[in-house]
């Protein structure tokens, strides 16, 4: 699975949409310091756009490597080679390639900007560590899809809709659940329903992180009285680390399974 994973990783690394990536990133992070003097008010600006940019960009890169390298895969599964490692290690060269643009990309701007010399720090790493997080959950449920899906553009389908869902419907329903039922208890609802997104879960504990979690009112009081514990952010991260495995083991289990 490490050769694999290494050559795809390398292969991703050589494509101009990995220096497409890196480099919008890096100029995102350079126009930001440039029009804000304040650290905190470039992580929230830059929140805002990995939360959404993030996932769409995972899930794109997953199906398309998919299908594109399908050729190069047939070739593989015709050596012994565990059609496990295979896919793995290819989901797992994906995600890599994309995390180090997001880290690096973020990155420099920032440390020459003097990072760690702020109290922006933290703010700033766990701003990097949800959106590697993102990467690797809506990479591996591309993967997932792409593998559920022979037709390629059904995959692409499937994984816009995905994106759509988890970006923006979620939230609607959610939002409209919260006002139906208002006259209900709905703190549990409301901590559950968060932490069944990856995406909302992740925009709550960047707010809460950067302490302005009294803009969302009363859910703000809910979430900062369970995520702002040590207890809520561990069961917060233990909670993204299961939407990173559980798809990882669908991708295991359906390559093993597979009808190639």
């Amino acid at each position: 699975m490490l050769k694999i994973l290494k050559y795809s990783f390398y292969d991703l690394m050589r494509s101009r949409w990995s220096y497409v990536y890196f480099l919008f990133y890096l100029l995102l992070g350079i126009v930001l310091l440039f029009l804000n003097n304040n650290l905190n008010k470039a992580v929230i600006t830059l929140m805002n756009v990995i939360i959404v940019l993030v996932p769409l960009i995972g899930t794109i890169f997953g199906v398309m490597y998919y299908y594109n390298s399908k050729e190069f895969t047939e070739l593989l599964l015709a050596q012994p080679v565990k059609r496990s490692s295979i896919f793995l290690g290819q989901y797992f060269g994906v995600a890599l390639s994309l995390s180090m643009s997001l880290i690096v990309g973020l990155g420099l701007p920032f440390v020459f900007y003097g990072i760690f010399n702020s109290s922006a720090i933290w703010d700033f790493s766990l701003l990097l560590v949800t959106g590697t997080f993102l990467t690797l959950i809506f990479t591996a449920l591309a993967f997932v899809i792409a593998l559920a899906n022979e037709n390629k553009i059904k995959g692409f389908g499937y994984a816009i809709l995905l994106w759509l869902f988890m970006a923006v419907i979620y939230d609607g329903v959610f939002l409209m659940s919260l006002m139906y039922f208002e006259d209900y208890p709905l703190d549990k609802f409301s901590l559950v329903a968060t932490m069944l997104n990856p995406v909302d879960l992740s925009r709550v504990l960047i707010l809460l992180k950067l302490d302005i979690s009294a803009l969302l009112g009363y859910t703000g009081a809910v979430f900062q009285q369970f995520f702002g514990t040590r207890l809520g952010l561990v069961l917060s991260t233990v909670t993204l680390a299961l939407w990173v495995l559980v798809p990882t083991l669908f991708i295991y289990r359906m390559a093993r399974r597979k009808d190639f």
